[in-house]
């Protein structure tokens, strides 16, 4: 299976701050790749270097065309679900509109919001938010997607749908990128956790391997704050 996804010696700097300090990173069609670490680690800043929003110093990135769902949603919120996810295919791709529309339905019905096509962002709970989004970056069929903190505003339920719906996208062919903060999310769900600390990968391997039986003192400080924050001794 060839990589969809090489990352190569990033560095970005910051003002004064290195913020990458020379990351590798693979991903593969099919995996669900969690990158993990503390606040201020680098997490995001990989994806937006992946997505082209932000430019590294150095390094070098290779990845097939990549679609992106931001950690607060970021929908139109003047046009109803379908809309928001037709809006690329129609007016960048160049997408007949009749096209565009049963494409957009068939991915909102894939991910379980096909009945909400007509609602505003308003009237959607974060959970549909979240799936329409997703369908909005599916609308021009990348091979990769990139998902930051995509259970930030879910509840148990949604996250366990989410996580669903995901698996299915791997099954696909696609390769799939998220941050998160979420260990049990990423224990169940995703096939390889990236720990990163301080702009730098100190850690990688099968989920519960990682994060069961950390190596690195990173890892076991992220995993600690994580219990302290759920209120676990």
């Amino acid at each position: 299976m060839t990589a969809t996804l090489t990352v190569r010696n990033l560095h970005l700097t910051r003002g004064n701050r290195a913020i990458l300090k020379g990351v590798n990173l693979d991903a593969r069609a099919g995996e669900i790749v969690a990158l993990m670490g503390l606040s201020g680690s680098g997490k995001t800043t990989i994806l937006r270097v992946i997505a082209g929003l932000d430019a590294p110093d150095s390094g070098q990135v290779t990845a097939g065309k990549a679609g992106m769902v931001f950690q607060f949603h970021y929908l139109f919120e003047h046009l109803c679900a379908i809309d928001n996810v037709t809006l690329a295919p129609i007016h960048v791709r160049g997408v007949a509109t009749a096209e565009a529309r049963t494409r957009a339905q068939g991915l909102l019905e894939q991910l379980g919001v096909g009945h909400r096509a007509g609602a505003l962002p308003r009237e959607l709970s974060g959970g549909e938010a979240q799936r329409v989004a997703i369908a909005r970056a599916l609308a021009v069929d990348p091979p990769l997607l990139l998902l930051d903190e995509p259970t930030a505003s879910l509840d148990p339920a949604r996250k366990n749908d989410l996580g669903a719906a995901l698996h299915a996208l791997a099954a696909s062919g696609r390769t799939l990128v998220m941050t998160s903060h979420d260990d049990d999310f990423v224990r169940q769900h995703a096939t390889r956790v990236v720990v990163l600390a301080d702009g730098l990968v100190v850690e990688e391997g099968e989920p519960r391997t990682v994060l069961d039986y950390p190596q690195h003192a990173a890892t076991r400080e992220l995993l600690q704050m994580e219990r302290a924050r759920h209120g676990v001794q």
